[in-house]
């Protein structure tokens, strides 16, 4: 029975001789009042809910080593690190002066890095609760931690990705074309980065050496600004999507395109009328399966594509009602979870193409969401001022 049927079944129960006494049952007449006075926001599947940012929560990551920590960032100008059993605040990461756009965790939790849009950087030693280290670089477009080391990651407006060993402050930088660098990701060998710029170019950088390994332009690039990359498990294959609506998947080794994902143009459903635009389309976030040749892309028009990697073709559609905001891949099995701006997390198993379940409890647009490692829990943050935590584990799965 579901959580819902065991709840029915307990309102028929009779407490009576369990010597109830007069208040509980007033608190839990009040409670079901509240439900019918929010209408529609009554549906809440969350566990805890966050509330401590005054305004749209942009960005969350959960701590690897435990998972029992969340790193949230807000148009509030604020960060705040806040424990994900019960939502209590461990501290705030003070100082920012513009919405802050990155948070994450170092590889070992040892660390927590908050960066917000005007380029201000900070670094918080989680245990002692206390700034390390801060540096201010231009227009922050997306930061990363090193998968083994305390090494930051971070591209900027410039078109120039920067790296700094922490909490020394060492630095070095990887000059890109004269415009933004969209996205970036290190790849699992930790030797090597792959960073998306917004004229449709791709780089793979030596990490070591500051040199560009591959370069991918003109045709073998993307014809408009990169929105994410992404490799799979062991970095052999690099996956890159663009407002250009396509996905390349690349050998990272050889730098060569070794097929291109389309998304055939859906024909518009009505003629547009004045004042109306017409519907745009890009790819918003892709990833890669870890135990089944599979990739996923996620698209704004709330199409989600399942991609057979062996075959390179088409395996599954799954559409929302609206845009999809990001994706994730459980990390062993194949399901994959999205996130959208109708406010619902999404799990979907890829080989059936079905949806899994559904969780919802924002009253506003989902704009980013965190898995932990055993997929038991997803955080999520929404354009409601909220992140919340939701409870994913399923007997059977």
């Amino acid at each position: 029975p579901s959580a819902d049927d065991l709840a029915e079944e307990m309102e028929d129960v009779d407490f009576e001789d369990e010597g109830a006494e007069e208040p509980d049952a007033e608190a839990w007449e009040s409670e079901d009042d509240e439900g019918v006075e929010d209408g529609m926001e009554a549906q809440d599947d969350s566990e805890v809910t966050f509330s401590l940012h005054s305004a749209s929560v942009f960005c969350v990551s959960l701590d690897p080593k435990t998972n029992t920590l969340a790193v949230t960032g807000g148009e509030d100008d604020k960060a705040f690190v806040w424990r994900v059993s019960d939502g209590e605040l461990l501290f705030e990461c003070s100082g920012h002066k513009d919405s802050v756009t990155c948070a994450g965790f170092s590889h070992d939790s040892v660390f927590v890095a908050t960066g917000d849009m005007s380029g201000l950087i900070k670094v918080w030693r989680v245990d002692a609760k206390e700034e390390v280290w801060s540096f201010e670089v231009g227009d922050l477009e997306w930061m990363e931690w090193h998968p083994q080391a305390h090494v930051l990651l971070a591209g900027t407006a410039d078109g120039n990705t920067w790296m700094w060993k922490i909490p020394s402050g060492d630095c070095k930088t990887f000059q890109g074309p004269a415009c933004p660098a969209t996205c970036g990701r290190i790849l699992p060998d930790g030797k090597r980065a792959v960073v998306g710029y917004e004229d449709g170019t791709m780089r793979i950088w030596d990490l070591k050496q500051g040199t560009s390994l591959h370069v991918l332009k003109g045709q073998d690039g993307h014809q408009d600004p990169l929105t994410c990359v992404a490799s799979n498990q062991d970095g052999s294959l690099i996956m890159t999507g663009s407002v250009d609506c396509h996905a390349k998947l690349v050998n990272s080794a050889t730098g060569k395109v070794v097929c291109v994902f389309k998304m055939e143009n859906v024909t518009p459903k009505a003629p547009i009328g004045e004042g109306e635009e017409a519907e745009s389309n890009s790819v918003e976030s892709l990833g890669f399966c870890n135990v089944m040749p599979l990739a996923a892309v996620g698209y704004l028009d709330g199409t989600l594509a399942i991609y057979d990697l062996s075959t390179q073709s088409l395996r599954h559609k799954c559409q929302h009602e609206s845009g999809i905001v990001q994706l994730l891949w459980e990390e062993s099995s194949a399901v994959v979870y999205t996130c959208s701006l109708d406010g619902a997390v999404r799990l979907w198993d890829a080989r059936s193409g079905k949806m899994i379940s559904e969780y919802r409890g924002h009253s506003a647009e989902i704009l980013d969401f965190a898995v932990n490692k055993d997929a038991s829990i997803v955080v999520t943050t929404s354009g409601d001022h909220q992140a919340k935590v939701f409870c994913v584990q399923r007997p059977d799965r």
